[in-house]
């Protein structure tokens, strides 16, 4: 017997008990399902990190009060906050007047939420920040209607706001919302931009905020220290020499704080590889943990598979007594339970799969982004067939050793 009749069987037994061959795959199915959903989960969320860093820049970095290492424990972040001092204008200045290989380098602060009202609309928890000029280019933004805000109206501490797309549509939705005004605790600002909106994240909108002047949000809010604080945005002249960069702000703020050799930093560097290898460290260790959850479906499912084809060994012993009397071997008998086995266990595979799809629109849509790569994809119907074979391994085994005399005199 060749392999497509072989083929041609194994469906023809499937179909031949549809309702026992559906609750058979309903295990696989429901493991698949459960497994691609996580997956998809753990994959788009590595690609939208991916995405957004790609979008700040790979030769970017920011130089903060703290850095990842600070917040190991309570004592580590309690010794910070007494070692650690605020940043200062003069220490980006000091930086931007001696640095060999950095580009540009500007001021943000701030990311408070408050109360925002408009065009008759009032607003709550809008996020409010201040920001340099010179961010705009370093953050590549994308703005849809306006422009940033300048320089001599960062001096002047102009009372203009660059806003996002929700802010812009809540406010103002019949006309354009560049040139109206808006007011936060009371003070009036004007609209010169609107950014490009983004969507959601986990369920987050990341287009409500405002963003001010760096200049005009410290003499609005209480000056610029505590959780108002600056921190400084900075990229490097040269992709390639951003660890150069790095090192060189590094040697720069310590010799502007007077740091003596072998002391810690009184300050933190985020580069794009540390906050990558932070969430990696972070989800790596609870994918795992997640995915041994439906991998666990998937076992169950592979035991089903095999109760079933063992009964299907039980009700065909005449069948296989026949085939074999007719000069069948066992190695064809073999083969054939193997592939029904292996082909149910992977149509499960092939419909759990499909149904993840769907989820995973579904989950983009509403929540946040998914994906699925065509290498998961061939590896969920694979594996899926692969335990479909093992689990129809002792059945098939079992089926071939039968005795023809033995099983056709079986009712």
């Amino acid at each position: 017997m060749n392999f497509s009749e072989t083929i041609k069987l194994a469906f023809d037994q499937i179909l031949a008990h549809k309702l026992r061959s559906f609750l058979t795959l309903l295990g696989m199915i429901i493991g698949v399902t459960a497994f691609m959903i996580v997956l998809s989960l753990l994959q788009g969320f590595s690609a939208y990190v991916d995405e957004k860093l790609a979008g700040i820049g790979s030769n970017s970095f920011t130089v903060r009060r703290f850095s990842f290492e600070d917040f190991k424990d309570t004592d580590t972040i309690a010794a910070a906050q007494r070692r650690n001092k605020e940043l200062t204008f003069d220490e980006m200045e000091f930086i931007r007047e001696r640095a060999q290989l950095v580009g540009l380098i500007g001021a943000k602060a701030g990311n408070m939420n408050r109360e925002v009202k408009g065009g008759g609309e009032t607003l709550s928890s809008v996020q409010i920040s201040g920001a340099e000029p010179v961010t705009a280019q370093i953050d590549k933004l994308d703005i849809a209607e306006g422009r940033f805000f300048s320089e001599p109206e960062n001096n002047n501490a102009a009372r203009v706001a660059y806003v996002g797309a929700d802010v812009a549509k809540k406010l103002y939705p019949r006309e354009s919302a560049i040139g109206r005004e808006l007011t936060i605790s009371g003070i009036p600002y004007r609209i010169i931009g609107v950014q490009t909106a983004k969507g959601t994240v986990f369920g987050q909108p990341q287009d409500n905020f405002i963003t001010l002047p760096i200049k005009t949000f410290g003499s609005a809010f209480g000056g610029l220290t505590r959780q108002r604080a600056p921190y400084f945005v900075v990229t490097s002249k040269d992709e390639k020499k951003v660890a150069d960069a790095v090192e060189e702000v590094r040697m720069l703020m310590r010799i502007k704080r007077k740091i003596p050799f072998g002391e810690k930093d009184t300050f933190g560097i985020l580069t794009p590889d540390a906050i990558t290898n932070l969430i990696g460290g972070v989800t790596k260790p609870i994918g795992t943990v997640i995915l041994a959850v439906p991998s666990i479906a998937l076992l169950v499912g592979g035991i089903v598979i095999m109760n079933i084809m063992l009964v299907a060994v039980t009700e065909r012993t005449r069948e296989i007594g026949i085939r074999k009397s007719l000069g069948a071997r066992q190695s064809d008998i073999l083969r054939q339970f193997l592939l029904e086995s292996a082909t149910l266990s992977a149509l499960g595979g092939i419909i759990g799969l499909i149904i993840a799809e769907i989820a995973g629109f579904v989950i983009t849509a509403v929540f946040f982004p998914t994906k699925i790569s065509l290498l998961a994809a061939f590896f969920a119907i694979a594996f899926s067939g692969v335990v479909g074979a093992l689990a129809g391994l002792y059945p098939a085994w079992k089926a071939a050793r039968l005795d023809p005399i033995e099983a056709l005199r079986a009712d």
